[in-house]
């Protein structure tokens, strides 16, 4: 009888779907939207107070920033999706040490990425695809960025937490002020004293410090459950499913890095070889990537404000509102990426400018490789929902290799074979012919699991779907 009270009383099993859907949605995405502004903010300045060989050196740099919210993702989705599971079944307990050892995990990790990065510097910005000309300014950035990794991580992770709690809007205030400090000491570490581009490293390194303080003081005052310093405790059972329920995410993360590594070689490689010499493709694909990952982040954020409402729900046997949160959420995604689409096809000049004045041939690159590289953008929504929908529901194994799908089974590969016989342009056309492949293969899964979840409503209002 509790537990059913319980059920009845949480929100997320009784209010409008929809209603739900802006609620936890909205936030998430403003959050995300600010976190990757963190750097398209660099990038601006860097841009226009560093110039080109400056942009250059944060693609080369951008990797770690993509591992930083892979471990954020692994940690805090996935114990945001263990606390959401618990809560609906009722085990508040459970849910707690879920919530304590997930805080630990992004603390922990992010230290051990901190120090990982320090001592092994200089061969990884070479790995990352750094030229004789963007080498020092790589170092320089990541060598001060890295101090930021365990703030980054601890506020990417514990704002899930904060959002399946029930606070989405403090989630989207911690990382947007983190943001406006980035914004504001970018503009002044540059422009009054001129540190160049290592002002952009330091701006950046004080707004994770900010929004991590933020997060730090939610948690000691969470609402649903206590979390007390037995919550916080490391247990290897609560770190193993954390990781499993939180591998979906973490596994496209770090499948996006892994394309990044390969596509920055594979530009300075045939650069070298073209017309535009190497720093030109290397530059512009960095802008590009990050602009791009500022629709992914809208994406992303629907996603994420998805998973607390169908965890629930699913843990709690509503299936019904499992569907309805999946499906509303991917019409939400496939307008905006319908919006994205046209806005890279039309106006591709007017994007990159933003981010300072080059050279003609500069520019022609940099329009052409944007109509190219993005071209199914309007299509990107499935895989990553998809993913997040297996995640949520408790079904691991099928949310990682969702994950896989896109950069490593199909882009990868296209990376590496098409450019031997078409060079740049290989590179190009790689993306939207892995985008399309995905988006087929996403759509299979997605009617597949609609079609389990419809059955076992028509046999049973209260049904238990085995994975």
């Amino acid at each position: 009888m509790a537990e059913n009270r319980m059920k009845q009383d949480n929100p997320l099993g009784t209010k409008p779907v929809g209603k739900l859907l802006v609620q936890f949605a909205v936030p998430s995405i403003i959050a995300m939207l600010v976190s990757a502004l963190y750097n398209i903010v660099d990038q601006f300045f860097i841009g226009h107070y560093v110039g080109m060989l400056g942009n250059a050196a944060t693609n080369v740099a951008f990797p770690l920033t993509m591992s930083c919210t892979a471990i954020s993702l692994l940690c805090g989705i996935g114990g945001a999706a263990n606390f959401n599971l618990n809560m609906g079944r009722g085990n508040k307990e459970k849910a707690a040490k879920y919530a304590g050892n997930a805080i630990g995990m992004c603390f922990v990790i992010g230290i051990l990425l901190c120090l990982v990065t320090k001592l092994w510097l200089e061969p990884m910005m070479v790995l990352f695809g750094a030229t004789d000309q963007t080498l020092a300014y790589s170092l320089t950035y990541t060598g001060i960025t890295a101090l930021g990794f365990p703030f980054l991580i601890f506020t990417t992770g514990g704002s899930n937490l904060v959002r399946a709690d029930g606070s989405p809007l403090f989630s989207m205030l911690c990382t947007l002020t983190g943001a406006v400090v980035n914004t504001v000491l970018d503009a002044l570490f540059m422009i009054v004293f001129h540190m160049g581009i290592k002002g952009a490293a330091w701006a950046t390194v004080t707004g994770q410090v900010v929004s991590a303080v933020l997060v730090a003081v939610y948690l000691t005052r969470f609402r649903t459950v206590r979390l007390g310093r037995d919550t916080l405790r490391p247990k290897a059972a609560c770190w193993g499913n954390i990781a499993k329920l939180g591998m979906s995410p973490c596994i496209n993360q770090f499948a996006m890095m892994a394309v990044q590594i390969v596509l920055n070689n594979v530009l300075t490689f045939y650069g070298k070889r073209s017309a535009y010499g190497s720093d030109i493709p290397l530059a512009c694909a960095g802008i590009i990537s990050k602009v791009g990952m500022m629709f992914f982040s809208i994406v992303i954020g629907i996603s994420q404000g998805m998973q607390p409402i169908v965890s629930f729900n699913y843990g709690a046997q509503q299936f019904r509102r499992v569907l309805e949160s999946v499906w509303k959420s991917i019409a939400c995604a496939t307008v905006i990426s319908i919006a994205a689409f046209l806005c890279f096809q039309i106006f591709p000049r007017q994007i990159i400018g933003l981010f300072g004045q080059e050279s003609e041939e500069y520019f022609q690159f940099a329009e052409r490789y944007f109509k190219v590289y993005m071209f199914f953008t309007f299509a990107n929504q499935f895989q990553p929902i998809v993913a997040n929908m297996y995640t949520s529901i408790g079904k691991a194994a099928a949310g990682a290799f969702m994950s896989l799908t896109r950069q490593i089974l199909f882009l990868m590969p296209l990376l590496i074979i098409l450019p031997k016989f078409y060079g740049l342009d290989g590179a190009m056309y790689a993306a939207p012919i892995a985008d399309g492949v995905a988006f087929l293969f996403a759509a299979v899964l997605l009617g597949r699991e609609t079609h389990l979840l419809r059955t076992a409503i028509v046999q049973n209002p209260d049904p238990k779907i085995e994975s």
